[in-house]
């Protein structure tokens, strides 16, 4: 069955909710394009495991919400064939496969997936260099983690979901990592969704970013206007005290005086909050991209003053 909705997502939540206990993730709203790779960047604790299961149908969500998935409605009594066409790669691995030889684990995984490619699979063994008898539970977390993602990536996946995938990876087994995944996008038509705590993994794999706090989605970006729009600035004045007018800036994310009349700002509308601390007299002294953690900082400090 194929859902009415957005052709261009990949994913599609709205208004969707998860409620336990101690945490809720949502209302979401939020639609994942097609052909790209989108980054989930949060606090550990925000919802970014949860997010994956829920697009995977293994976590319920609140009666009201439509999940779509690759066109397909995520609900109960749903179709589930949708599955086929997704790998992933979950944070933590599963306790039931530690008995389990790599081959084992392909074999099973295998019965899945009519797109399964034995000699993908083989190849991306290779090229992780981890080829191992062992069983799962006697390999390292590198070693592992590397078995799992040739499974993940061995039918070729139309939407990939990678939770943490560089967890215990090597800088040279990252690397390769990089490559393999760069070269599954290169096919122009394949969608990934990657939650990653690594700036400069994001920074080289990322088309875009989803911010996330505390099960609230703080905003969706495109990265490259994004890291070009948020900037700190210093700027400087002969007259002391001028902050209550750098706090007019526009796209004013924080402020701070540092030292009489030398003032820290940080922005999301940089050119025009340059052109702003002209206009008053104030010297641009310097300009500097946000770093990851400093956007996610700001968004997470504005939300809070929200509560």
């Amino acid at each position: 069955m194929i859902a009415d909705g957005n052709p261009e997502a990949a994913v599609s939540l709205r208004q969707v909710a998860v409620r336990r206990e101690r945490f809720t993730l949502g209302p979401l709203n939020i639609e994942v394009p097609r052909g790209l790779v989108t980054a989930v960047v949060g606090p550990n604790g925000s919802g970014k495991s949860t997010l994956f299961r829920l697009l995977l149908k293994m976590e319920p969500y609140d009666d009201g919400g439509e999940v779509e998935v690759l066109g397909h409605p995520v609900k109960p009594g749903a179709d589930e064939s949708f599955k086929t066409g997704i790998g992933y790669l979950a944070e933590l691995p599963h306790a039931y496969e530690d008995s389990l030889t790599a081959e084992e684990k392909a074999r099973f995984a295998s019965m899945w997936y009519p797109g399964w490619d034995w000699d993908r699979y083989r190849k991306l063994i290779r090229s992780f260099d981890a080829e191992s008898p062992d069983k799962l539970k006697k390999m390292s977390k590198g070693m592992r983690r590397k078995v799992e993602l040739a499974c993940a990536l061995a039918h070729n996946p139309e939407l990939l979901l990678l939770d943490e995938p560089s967890s215990g990876l090597d800088p040279f087994a990252w690397k390769t990592m990089l490559g393999e995944l760069q070269r599954y996008m290169e096919q122009g038509d394949r969608t990934m969704i990657i939650a990653s705590h690594i700036t400069e993994e994001v920074r080289r794999l990322a088309d875009c970013i989803l911010f996330v706090h505390r099960g609230k989605a703080l905003g969706f970006y495109e990265k490259d206007q994004l890291f070009d729009s948020w900037r700190a600035l210093a700027v400087a004045s002969p007259e002391p005290g001028r902050i209550a007018e750098l706090a007019k800036s526009p796209g004013l994310q924080g402020v701070a005086e540092s030292a009489p009349g030398i003032y820290q700002l940080e922005t999301d509308l940089a050119e025009e909050a340059e052109a702003y601390c002209r206009e008053r007299g104030f010297q641009v002294m310097g300009s500097r991209r946000m770093e990851l953690e400093d956007i996610l900082s700001c968004l997470i400090r504005k939300e809070d003053a929200r509560r």
